[in-house]
């Protein structure tokens, strides 16, 4: 347990500022878009700290494929969930999606979707790679 909590500081720490360089990233384009005017100096205040924090947690708890004492599936499973719970909670802090089961429900859809998506896609060129190798040792 010590080993996944230096891991996830440490990839956490590693990837933190990319969360408030999306953020800008974000506000610029609504600015040039006409979209945004202005925003408070405490709504930026609050979504940098969050959007630091989303970051962090994101790229922490990658550690969890660290575990060798539980399967790959458990551990995406895990990872799932926490990204889940990273995403759902900041958005819904700092306005970023409506607060309705509608717009809720669209995330978690949205969500699933592309999580499996990305998942299928790694194990099914994992899988060619290993029968590759696999027959390499064959020969």
């Amino acid at each position: 347990m010590k080993r996944f909590v230096k891991e996830f500081i440490k990839r956490g720490l590693l990837c933190a500022a990319g969360g408030p360089i999306i953020m800008a990233a974000i506000y610029l384009i609504l600015g040039y878009s006409g979209v945004v005017d202005t925003v408070s100096v405490t709504k930026i205040g609050v979504e940098i700290l969050t959007a630091t924090l989303m970051a962090f947690i994101a790229a922490g708890i990658t550690a969890i494929y660290q575990i060798e004492r539980i399967s790959a599936f458990t551990a995406a499973l895990i990872h799932g969930i926490a990204l889940y719970l990273d995403y759902i909670i900041f958005y819904l802090i700092n306005g970023w999606l409506k607060s309705n089961l509608a717009a809720v429900g669209v995330f978690t859809a949205i969500f699933i979707a592309g999580y499996t998506i990305i998942w299928l896609f790694i194990f099914l060129v994992t899988k060619k790679e290993v029968k590759k190798l696999n027959s390499e040792i064959g020969k």
